[in-house]
């Protein structure tokens, strides 16, 4: 029989750490539901950002598109009616898209050359490059203001500067390029290749990242000029110019301020300069027709989309990554 004075006895302090450790299990439970919701408090200002400025908008004009709604009046549903509208019975329609669309064939490529062949020239090692940067990257900052619009819109009049500077070398009887439909359009592309310096800042720094020991390696083999910028520069250019084009692509196709400024808001003469964000802008706030510019909207939307997606899932047969083979 055991004797009771040898039984083991209860630790001192057991107790207390017994307790102590449920307390911190209990006092745990909150602390990790704190940490886990700690993020998401400091994104809840850019959360209801994109629910109330991106997201609901969004939703809305959706909505919207379903409606003939004027602005002022009651909504009434009619379905897809303006859709059917739009590609059936509205001309402008057609001739807004077709606007647009030569306006960004037009323009992205030949900005994007542009800015390149700034680019290369700068990455020769001029001096005071920054100046340059600076310099060539300030119309960008100002393409698309309503004050270089009105200034565009006094260099191509009939007296402006262009003409007068034609006039000089011999030329006569010129036109006035805004208001001439066959040349109305070409100036707007004039205008959005004269802001490159967004896309030639981007191209300069993807040259910069190119190893010039390529380069030397290329000259030790005899190759020229043209062999390298064809064989070096371009292959690993290539994101960067797949990057540059999308962006472009996009702000091409959404491109108002120059057409509504340079043609009064009508996108004269003749309809050559509507591109189809002037005209959408026509139906919402000059016909009120909120529903009709709403479902034009959402064709803009998907017509980017597949730019966007075509541009997308050719890439991988033009655009070299440095682990590509």
């Amino acid at each position: 029989m055991t004797d009771k004075a040898t039984l083991p006895g209860p630790t001192p302090g057991a107790g207390v750490a017994r307790y102590g450790a449920g307390r911190r299990r209990t006092a745990g439970r909150p602390g990790r539901v704190r940490r886990a919701l700690t993020p998401y408090l400091f994104l809840l200002p850019w959360i209801v950002g994109v629910i109330a400025v991106t997201l609901g908008p969004m939703a809305a004009s959706l909505y919207l598109s379903f409606t003939d709604y004027n602005l002022v009046g009651r909504l009434n549903w009619v379905g897809l009616d303006n859709y059917r509208r739009m590609f059936t019975d509205d001309p402008r329609f057609f001739a807004a898209a077709g606007v647009t669309f030569r306006y960004v064939l037009l323009s992205v490529p030949l900005q994007l050359a542009f800015a390149l062949a700034l680019a290369l020239l700068l990455n020769r090692g001029v001096r005071g490059l920054s100046i340059y940067r600076s310099v060539y990257y300030l119309p960008s900052l100002l393409g698309s203001s309503v004050a270089v619009a009105i200034l565009w819109r006094q260099v191509f009049g009939r007296s402006g500067l262009v003409n007068r500077a034609l006039e000089v070398v011999g030329f006569e009887n010129l036109p006035n390029w805004i208001a001439t439909p066959q040349h109305a359009l070409q100036t707007l592309v004039v205008l959005n290749v004269w802001t490159f310096g967004s896309p030639m800042i981007i191209f300069l720094a993807g040259l910069r990242q190119i190893p010039t020991e390529l380069y030397e390696a290329a000259s030790v083999d005899g190759a020229g000029s043209a062999r390298k910028f064809a064989m070096i520069t371009v292959p690993l250019l290539t994101p960067v110019i797949f990057f540059n084009l999308i962006l472009q692509m996009i702000h091409a196709f959404q491109a108002f301020t120059q057409a509504y400024i340079i043609s009064g808001g009508n996108g004269g003469p003749v309809d050559s300069t509507l591109f189809y964000t002037l005209y959408l802008y026509q139906k919402a706030f000059t016909d009120f027709d909120m529903g009709y510019a709403s479902a034009m909207a959402w064709v803009l939307l998907v017509v980017i989309a597949a730019f966007t997606a075509i541009a997308f899932s050719t890439s991988r047969y033009w655009v070299y990554y440095g682990g590509d083979r």
